[in-house]
């Protein structure tokens, strides 16, 4: 059976179809620029990269160029559109839910509630919901949202220190992000060492340009570090992540700033880029460190000093940890992170094997030592394959 996975973004669409039978990629592709000059699809066709430039005013039409690539008698991967049995789309924040749930009216009218949860996002996810429908409104869709595997965090880790009823009335609240990725490597970690999930505590580290840590307790999610938005806890590319909320008010009083202004700042100009002044990119930044830039160093101490901070606090908060797992771009590839962010704890039973940690880029492999008290492992997430599973699921059912 064949599952459409879409991601859309402000003014990107990506796409992937699975093949479920045995889980295989038939096609994937991306399309960029979506409203503005020079819009264009890119896949690859028998291991080449293929670029084709395009009119591409909204997301529907964008929705419709994926559609007609994926029939195209010379690169497309199906031959009619009534293969297809599911469209899966990934949903930044979807507030109460806890489950990936089949679209239908009432779901989506609650849904479209949580807009203000992810401003840059679930706009976004809602515009390719509603070009799929135009074009194929027979066709099942599903939204997978990152926050649901965050719903089983007991109240002492969502809930803030503000007056209470600003959470019985405006749902302030953590809520989390990245969750379809922990879920899917809290799986596949324990399916990867042969232990019981139930039986395990274990800390996810999802480290790209965004990032977030989770304290999963038995298969479980205790905490996480992502909060009401995606802009809690840990640095990240752009994001500042922990910040007091003085250090907010002063400089929107200094600087006269409004709070458009004043998120478009700390979701944007801040982070890795706001402290090194070079760049959100790893490499970039690393290439900057090698020149003898003080600030991109200072950057990258601070990034990992902060994922070291939440993986000891998690530790605390679960009463131990067998398991750690680093994932996403910066998690899989940059050994350097890795080390620096695990240095210093050998008192929790933490020990890197040096050799397998530098050589590892991206590979599914056990890092630490043999003698480790706890296991660190490096583990590629797959969000498109979780959302495809969760779509096929429910359009089965």
């Amino acid at each position: 059976m064949k599952i459409l996975v879409v991601n859309c973004g402000s003014s990107s669409i990506k796409y992937k179809l699975y093949e479920m039978d045995d889980q295989s990629v038939l096609a994937a592709g991306g399309i960029e620029k979506i409203g503005l000059e020079g819009a264009f699809l890119k896949t690859k066709i028998n291991g080449e990269t293929k670029i084709i430039p395009f009119a591409c005013p909204t997301h529907t039409e964008g929705i419709k160029m994926m559609f007609d690539t994926l029939l195209h008698p010379e690169y497309g991967a199906i031959k009619s559109i009534d293969e297809i049995k599911g469209a899966g789309h990934r949903i930044v924040a979807g507030g109460r839910f806890t489950e990936s749930r089949l679209v239908d009216p009432e779901m989506l009218e609650e849904w479209i509630g949580y807009m203000d949860l992810a401003p840059l996002h679930n706009p976004a996810h809602l515009k390719g919901y509603q070009a799929v429908k135009e074009l194929l409104p027979e066709l099942p869709q599903v939204f997978v949202f990152d926050t649901a595997f965050h719903q089983t965090m007991p109240a002492k880790a969502y809930m803030y220190a503000v007056p209470y009823e600003y959470y019985k009335e405006n749902a302030i609240r953590r809520y989390g992000a990245h969750g379809t990725s922990h879920r899917f490597v809290t799986d596949r970690v324990c399916e990867f060492l042969g232990v019981n999930k139930e039986d395990q505590k274990i800390i996810t580290c999802h480290i790209g340009n965004g990032a977030s840590i989770s304290a999963v307790n038995g298969g479980k999610c205790v905490d996480t570090t992502m909060g009401l938005t995606p802009l809690e806890g840990l640095m990240m590319g752009t994001r500042s992540g922990d910040v007091d909320a003085s250090v907010v008010l002063k400089i929107m009083k200094e600087d006269n700033l409004t709070p458009d202004q004043m998120n478009d700042l700390l979701n944007k100009k801040s982070g890795l880029l706001g402290i090194s002044g070079v760049s959100s990119d790893m490499r970039e930044i690393g290439e900057a460190v090698k020149a003898g830039n003080e600030q991109a160093a200072l950057a990258l101490e601070m990034y990992s000093y902060r994922i070291k901070k939440y993986i000891g606090a998690y530790a605390a908060a679960m009463g131990g940890v067998d398991t750690i797992v680093f994932t996403a771009g910066v998690g899989e590839h940059q050994w350097d992170i890795r080390q620096n962010s695990t240095e210093g704890l050998e008192f929790l039973g933490i020990k890197l094997d040096d050799a397998k940690n530098k050589a590892n880029f991206g590979e599914e492999e056990i890092i630490s030592t043999p003698d480790s008290r706890v296991k660190v492992v490096v583990v590629p997430t797959d969000e498109e394959l979780m959302i495809a599973s969760d779509t096929l699921a429910l359009v089965t059912k």
